[in-house]
Protein backbone atom coordinates (compact mmCIF):
# COMPACT_ATOMS: atom_id res chain seq x y z
CA UNK A 1 0.00 0.00 0.00
CA UNK A 2 1.31 3.43 -0.95
CA UNK A 3 2.18 5.61 2.05
CA UNK A 4 0.11 8.72 2.51
CA UNK A 5 2.05 11.84 1.52
CA UNK A 6 3.05 14.22 4.29
CA UNK A 7 2.04 17.84 3.61
CA UNK A 8 4.86 20.39 3.64
CA UNK A 9 4.22 23.28 6.02
CA UNK A 10 6.41 26.40 5.88
CA UNK A 11 6.66 27.99 9.35
CA UNK A 12 7.82 31.62 9.55
CA UNK A 13 8.32 32.63 13.20
CA UNK A 14 11.21 34.68 14.62
CA UNK A 15 10.97 33.23 18.15
CA UNK A 16 13.38 30.31 17.66
CA UNK A 17 12.06 28.20 20.55
CA UNK A 18 8.44 28.68 19.52
CA UNK A 19 9.33 27.88 15.90
CA UNK A 20 11.11 24.69 17.01
CA UNK A 21 8.14 23.57 19.12
CA UNK A 22 5.65 24.29 16.32
CA UNK A 23 7.71 22.24 13.86
CA UNK A 24 8.10 19.41 16.37
CA UNK A 25 4.34 19.15 16.94
CA UNK A 26 3.57 19.35 13.23
CA UNK A 27 6.07 16.61 12.45
CA UNK A 28 4.58 14.49 15.25
CA UNK A 29 1.25 14.98 13.40
CA UNK A 30 2.75 13.47 10.20
CA UNK A 31 3.64 16.75 8.48
CA UNK A 32 6.90 17.98 7.00
CA UNK A 33 8.15 21.41 8.05
CA UNK A 34 10.41 24.10 6.62
CA UNK A 35 11.20 26.74 9.30
CA UNK A 36 12.32 30.34 8.77
CA UNK A 37 12.74 33.30 11.13
CA UNK A 38 12.69 35.99 8.43
CA UNK A 39 10.45 36.85 5.48
CA UNK A 40 13.16 37.10 2.81
CA UNK A 41 14.41 33.47 2.87
CA UNK A 42 10.82 32.19 3.14
CA UNK A 43 9.91 34.21 0.04
CA UNK A 44 12.87 32.80 -1.90
CA UNK A 45 11.94 29.24 -0.91
CA UNK A 46 8.29 29.62 -1.93
CA UNK A 47 9.26 31.20 -5.25
CA UNK A 48 11.09 27.98 -6.15
CA UNK A 49 9.27 25.24 -4.26
CA UNK A 50 5.76 23.95 -3.66
CA UNK A 51 4.38 23.89 -0.11
CA UNK A 52 0.92 22.89 1.11
CA UNK A 53 0.46 25.62 3.70
CA UNK A 54 2.15 28.62 5.29
CA UNK A 55 2.08 29.27 9.06
CA UNK A 56 3.04 32.93 9.26
CA UNK A 57 3.79 35.22 12.17
CA UNK A 58 2.73 38.81 11.56
CA UNK A 59 5.57 40.59 13.40
CA UNK A 60 8.92 39.64 11.87
CA UNK A 61 12.31 41.41 11.93
CA UNK A 62 12.62 42.20 8.22
CA UNK A 63 8.97 42.72 7.20
CA UNK A 64 5.44 41.93 8.32
CA UNK A 65 3.69 38.68 7.54
CA UNK A 66 1.12 40.78 5.70
CA UNK A 67 3.86 42.08 3.40
CA UNK A 68 5.21 38.59 2.75
CA UNK A 69 1.79 37.30 1.73
CA UNK A 70 1.25 40.34 -0.51
CA UNK A 71 4.67 39.80 -2.15
CA UNK A 72 3.85 36.14 -2.80
CA UNK A 73 0.57 37.01 -4.48
CA UNK A 74 2.27 39.65 -6.66
CA UNK A 75 4.52 36.88 -7.96
CA UNK A 76 1.57 34.53 -8.56
CA UNK A 77 2.49 32.25 -5.65
CA UNK A 78 -0.74 31.22 -3.97
CA UNK A 79 -0.56 29.18 -0.79
CA UNK A 80 -3.09 28.60 2.02
CA UNK A 81 -2.00 30.70 5.00
CA UNK A 82 -2.63 30.71 8.75
CA UNK A 83 -1.48 33.84 10.56
CA UNK A 84 0.05 33.67 14.05
CA UNK A 85 0.04 36.77 16.20
CA UNK A 86 -0.15 38.18 19.70
CA UNK A 87 -2.30 41.00 18.33
CA UNK A 88 -5.97 40.30 19.02
CA UNK A 89 -7.32 43.50 17.47
CA UNK A 90 -10.18 42.92 15.05
CA UNK A 91 -8.62 45.25 12.47
CA UNK A 92 -5.50 43.07 12.27
CA UNK A 93 -7.62 39.97 11.70
CA UNK A 94 -9.63 41.69 9.01
CA UNK A 95 -6.46 42.78 7.21
CA UNK A 96 -5.17 39.21 7.23
CA UNK A 97 -8.39 37.87 5.73
CA UNK A 98 -8.51 40.67 3.13
CA UNK A 99 -5.03 39.65 1.96
CA UNK A 100 -6.22 36.10 1.46
CA UNK A 101 -5.33 34.50 4.79
CA UNK A 102 -7.32 31.35 5.53
CA UNK A 103 -7.23 31.39 9.34
CA UNK A 104 -5.89 33.37 12.27
CA UNK A 105 -4.46 31.90 15.51
CA UNK A 106 -3.76 34.17 18.46
CA UNK A 107 -0.84 33.55 20.82
CA UNK A 108 -0.76 31.78 23.21
CA UNK A 109 -2.34 28.77 21.57
CA UNK A 110 -2.37 25.01 22.08
CA UNK A 111 -0.39 22.96 19.58
CA UNK A 112 -3.30 20.54 19.26
CA UNK A 113 -5.49 23.45 18.19
CA UNK A 114 -2.90 24.61 15.64
CA UNK A 115 -2.65 21.11 14.16
CA UNK A 116 -6.45 20.94 13.96
CA UNK A 117 -6.63 24.35 12.28
CA UNK A 118 -3.98 23.33 9.74
CA UNK A 119 -5.79 20.09 8.91
CA UNK A 120 -9.07 21.99 8.50
CA UNK A 121 -7.52 24.48 6.06
CA UNK A 122 -5.82 21.68 4.11
CA UNK A 123 -9.12 19.83 3.74
CA UNK A 124 -10.89 23.01 2.69
CA UNK A 125 -8.34 24.05 0.08
CA UNK A 126 -7.15 20.74 -1.35
CA UNK A 127 -10.01 20.64 -3.88
CA UNK A 128 -9.85 24.31 -4.85
CA UNK A 129 -8.00 23.51 -8.11
CA UNK A 130 -10.08 20.48 -9.08
CA UNK A 131 -11.50 22.31 -12.12
CA UNK A 132 -8.05 23.37 -13.38
CA UNK A 133 -6.81 21.93 -16.67
CA UNK A 134 -3.78 24.21 -16.83
CA UNK A 135 -2.77 27.22 -14.77
CA UNK A 136 -5.00 29.47 -16.89
CA UNK A 137 -7.86 27.18 -18.01
CA UNK A 138 -10.62 25.26 -16.22
CA UNK A 139 -13.22 22.71 -17.22
CA UNK A 140 -15.93 25.23 -16.31
CA UNK A 141 -14.62 27.92 -18.70
CA UNK A 142 -17.00 28.88 -21.50
CA UNK A 143 -16.28 27.88 -25.14
CA UNK A 144 -14.64 30.58 -27.27
CA UNK A 145 -14.26 31.32 -30.99
CA UNK A 146 -10.72 30.96 -32.31
CA UNK A 147 -9.69 31.49 -35.96
CA UNK A 148 -12.79 29.92 -37.44
CA UNK A 149 -13.01 27.14 -34.89
CA UNK A 150 -14.77 26.91 -31.54
CA UNK A 151 -12.74 25.75 -28.54
CA UNK A 152 -14.50 23.77 -25.79
CA UNK A 153 -12.44 23.72 -22.54
CA UNK A 154 -14.97 21.45 -20.82
CA UNK A 155 -14.33 18.68 -23.35
CA UNK A 156 -10.75 19.47 -24.42
CA UNK A 157 -11.99 19.71 -27.99
CA UNK A 158 -11.88 22.04 -31.00
CA UNK A 159 -15.03 22.24 -33.10
CA UNK A 160 -14.27 22.73 -36.80
CA UNK A 161 -16.54 24.77 -39.11
CA UNK A 162 -17.79 21.41 -40.50
CA UNK A 163 -18.94 20.40 -37.05
CA UNK A 164 -16.21 17.79 -36.63
CA UNK A 165 -14.77 17.69 -33.09
CA UNK A 166 -11.00 17.28 -32.57
CA UNK A 167 -9.39 16.31 -29.29
CA UNK A 168 -6.71 18.71 -28.02
CA UNK A 169 -4.07 18.38 -25.32
CA UNK A 170 -4.33 20.35 -22.09
CA UNK A 171 -1.23 22.49 -22.75
CA UNK A 172 -2.37 23.28 -26.30
CA UNK A 173 -5.70 24.36 -24.84
CA UNK A 174 -3.94 26.61 -22.33
CA UNK A 175 -1.91 28.23 -25.10
CA UNK A 176 -5.00 28.87 -27.25
CA UNK A 177 -6.88 30.34 -24.29
CA UNK A 178 -4.00 32.68 -23.46
CA UNK A 179 -3.61 33.83 -27.06
CA UNK A 180 -7.35 34.43 -27.25
CA UNK A 181 -7.26 36.87 -24.32
CA UNK A 182 -3.98 38.59 -25.33
CA UNK A 183 -4.58 39.72 -28.89
CA UNK A 184 -2.61 42.50 -30.62
CA UNK A 185 0.19 42.63 -28.05
CA UNK A 186 3.68 41.15 -27.67
CA UNK A 187 3.62 37.95 -25.62
CA UNK A 188 6.98 36.85 -24.23
CA UNK A 189 7.84 33.16 -24.06
CA UNK A 190 8.36 33.41 -20.31
CA UNK A 191 4.97 35.06 -19.85
CA UNK A 192 3.22 32.36 -21.86
CA UNK A 193 4.99 29.51 -20.06
CA UNK A 194 4.20 30.93 -16.62
CA UNK A 195 0.57 31.51 -17.57
CA UNK A 196 -0.02 27.97 -18.84
CA UNK A 197 2.37 25.79 -16.82
CA UNK A 198 2.73 27.96 -13.69
CA UNK A 199 5.46 30.20 -12.36
CA UNK A 200 7.52 27.31 -10.94
CA UNK A 201 7.43 25.18 -14.08
CA UNK A 202 10.76 24.01 -15.50
CA UNK A 203 9.71 24.44 -19.15
CA UNK A 204 12.11 25.79 -21.76
CA UNK A 205 11.34 27.97 -24.77
CA UNK A 206 12.18 25.11 -27.12
CA UNK A 207 9.47 22.96 -25.51
CA UNK A 208 6.97 25.79 -25.90
CA UNK A 209 7.91 26.17 -29.57
CA UNK A 210 7.22 22.47 -30.09
CA UNK A 211 3.69 22.90 -28.72
CA UNK A 212 3.18 25.87 -31.06
CA UNK A 213 4.33 23.74 -34.03
CA UNK A 214 1.88 21.02 -32.99
CA UNK A 215 -0.99 23.53 -32.86
CA UNK A 216 -0.06 24.96 -36.28
CA UNK A 217 -0.02 21.45 -37.73
CA UNK A 218 -3.44 20.63 -36.25
CA UNK A 219 -4.99 23.75 -37.74
CA UNK A 220 -3.26 23.32 -41.12
CA UNK A 221 -4.34 19.68 -41.49
CA UNK A 222 -7.95 20.75 -40.98
CA UNK A 223 -7.98 23.68 -43.41
CA UNK A 224 -7.58 26.45 -40.84
CA UNK A 225 -4.84 29.08 -41.01
CA UNK A 226 -2.69 29.80 -37.94
CA UNK A 227 -0.80 32.60 -39.68
CA UNK A 228 -2.21 35.14 -37.21
CA UNK A 229 0.41 33.98 -34.72
CA UNK A 230 3.69 35.72 -35.58
CA UNK A 231 7.07 34.98 -34.04
CA UNK A 232 8.95 37.93 -32.54
CA UNK A 233 12.53 36.64 -32.69
CA UNK A 234 14.26 36.52 -29.35
CA UNK A 235 11.13 37.64 -27.51
CA UNK A 236 8.04 35.55 -28.16
CA UNK A 237 4.91 36.02 -30.24
CA UNK A 238 2.13 38.32 -31.33
CA UNK A 239 -1.39 37.15 -32.09
CA UNK A 240 -3.10 39.29 -34.72
CA UNK A 241 -6.36 37.61 -35.77
CA UNK A 242 -8.32 39.24 -38.61
CA UNK A 243 -11.18 41.45 -37.59
CA UNK A 244 -14.60 39.93 -37.88
CA UNK A 245 -16.69 41.59 -40.61
CA UNK A 246 -19.38 43.90 -39.33
CA UNK A 247 -22.84 42.45 -40.12
CA UNK A 248 -24.66 44.45 -42.78
CA UNK A 249 -27.87 46.15 -41.74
Amino acid sequence: MRAKSRPLIVVVEDDEELCRLICQHLEDASMQTQPYNRCAPALRFLQRNFANLLVLDISLPDATGFQLLADLKKQDVHIPTIFLTGNIEETAKMKGFELGGDDYVTKPFSYAELVARINAVLRRTEGSCDFNITKNTRTIDKPFEFLGSRVHPDRLEIELPSGVMLKIGSKELGILAYLNTHRHTIITRKELIHSVWGIHADVRSRSLDQYIVKIRSTFSKNGLSFDSLKTVHGVGYTFEPPKQPTPST
